[in-house]
């Protein structure tokens, strides 16, 4: 059975990184600017319900449409990459196969690093940009609060976010495995966006690093940042390339579109480890002409988790079950949305047929019982609705086929 809305199908187009590069996924990435025209542009279009998620690991456009293309050409449109470069990493999902999909980014079963818990911000965010812009109707409303009620289950009674495994934990991972008496190094933190915050927050409680500078290009909100994390200093952003010379390592975590550090920034003696945390890439490659500097991007990070995702992958059956409970929950509404009008029909039908004959047959027989025949006709009409929901239900049923059948045979108009 489909998912529809006013005869649209729902779909979910995009592209993640279990196929795309870094380099591919920041090409196809979409500013919050470009996700507003984008989501004015689809309501224009005709478009029913849609909303965006791009993030450093995915870029995702989920909503009814005739056809994944209008879709498509509207990812497309709003970002730097084309069709053809599409095709070659996209995924396209549709009806029951996109609810999945969405429940599996919700929960952490479908992020690169398994449980990562971020994703659910950014999730908050796209569906609230959506609602702003009142691109969102009833059937995705419906499965966004679903989908959120699952992930916030899967968090509080699951270990599959065990030991907090994200993008800004594995920076923070990689440089207590990888560099040398790290609680010694002095950091500097250049970006405050959630990962940044996140980072700064595991530099101090999880690496004990005392030494974090935090450089933003709001000073206010480093400031503001500053109070609640008092061990964390701030500079300012004119300052960047002097607190570059006196850091061991550099976190980048900046949001831009297009790189906020190259080599000017760097002294051509200075050893340098870089960690790039942005989408896309915000250290321009031309840092590694310095001799002394070291580069690593998100994709890097991602294969020093492989400790923790053990534990985690035994936990996923659980999460699964959390996924098909709520799933079920939302095709039942789903079904009983769709349904309702026509059995209502269905039976309004009966009851005026039940009502004529009953009528006759007080006519014709003198002691003829009515009482006794409404309450058996009456059974008789919730039997008969009840099993039409039932086969309306069903996986092998043509709902359009059985409504056009039901209305032929009773003579009567059902409300698809």
């Amino acid at each position: 059975m489909s998912i529809e809305s006013k005869g649209r199908n729902l779909y979910n187009v995009g592209l993640s990184y279990k196929k795309a590069d870094v380099k591919t996924r920041g090409a196809f990435s979409i500013t919050k600017e470009n996700q507003i025209l984008l989501l004015k542009e689809a309501k224009e279009f005709g478009v029913g319900g849609v909303f965006i998620l791009s993030t450093c690991n995915r870029t995702e456009i989920m909503g009814f449409a005739h056809h994944p293309f209008e879709l498509i050409s509207l990812l497309c449109k709003y970002s730097k990459g084309s069709v053809e470069e599409f095709v070659q990493v996209s995924n396209v999902y549709k009806d029951k196969d996109a609810i999945r999909h969405l429940f599996k980014i919700a929960t952490g079963l479908d992020s690169q690093i398994l449980g990562d818990y971020e994703i659910v911000g950014q999730l908050k965010n796209s569906f609230q940009l959506a609602k702003d812009e009142n691109t969102l109707n009833a059937y995705l409303e419906r499965l966004i609060n679903l989908v959120l009620q699952a992930s916030k289950k899967v968090k509080n009674t699951t270990k599959l976010s065990s030991g907090t495994t994200s993008v800004s934990y594995a920076a923070v991972q990689y440089l207590i495995d990888i560099v040398d008496n790290h609680s010694s190094k002095k950091v500097l933190v250049y970006g405050l966006g959630d990962i940044g915050k996140n980072t700064c927050k595991n530099l101090i409680e999880y690496a004990n690093i005392t030494d974090v500078t935090l450089v933003n290009r709001t000073e206010s909100k480093a400031h503001e940042f500053q109070k609640s994390h008092p061990e964390v200093r701030v500079s300012a952003m004119s300052n960047l390339s002097e607190e570059i010379e006196n850091a061991d390592i550099l976190i980048v975590s900046t949001g831009a579109d297009v790189p906020t550090i190259s080599k000017e920034h760097v002294a051509s003696n200075k050893k340098l480890m870089i960690l790039d945390l942005s989408m896309p890439e915000n250290v321009d490659p031309s840092v590694l002409e310095r001799e002394g500097v070291t580069l690593v991007n998100i994709d890097e990070l991602s294969i020093i988790t492989d400790k923790t995702i053990a534990e985690r992958e035994r936990e996923v059956p659980k999460a699964e079950a959390i996924i098909k409970e709520h799933k079920a929950e939302f095709m039942e509404w789903v079904d009983h949305r769709k349904f309702t009008p026509a059995v209502n029909a269905l039976k309004s039908s009966l009851l005026t047929i039940q009502t004529d004959a009953i009528d006759f047959q007080s006519k014709k027989l003198k002691d003829f019982n009515i009482d006794h025949a409404e309450a058996i006709t009456s059974r008789l009409i919730q039997k008969i609705t009840t099993q039409f929901v039932k086969h309306l239900k069903a996986e092998d049923t043509s709902v359009d086929q059985s409504i056009e059948v039901i209305s032929k045979m009773f003579d009567i108009e059902l409300n698809k």
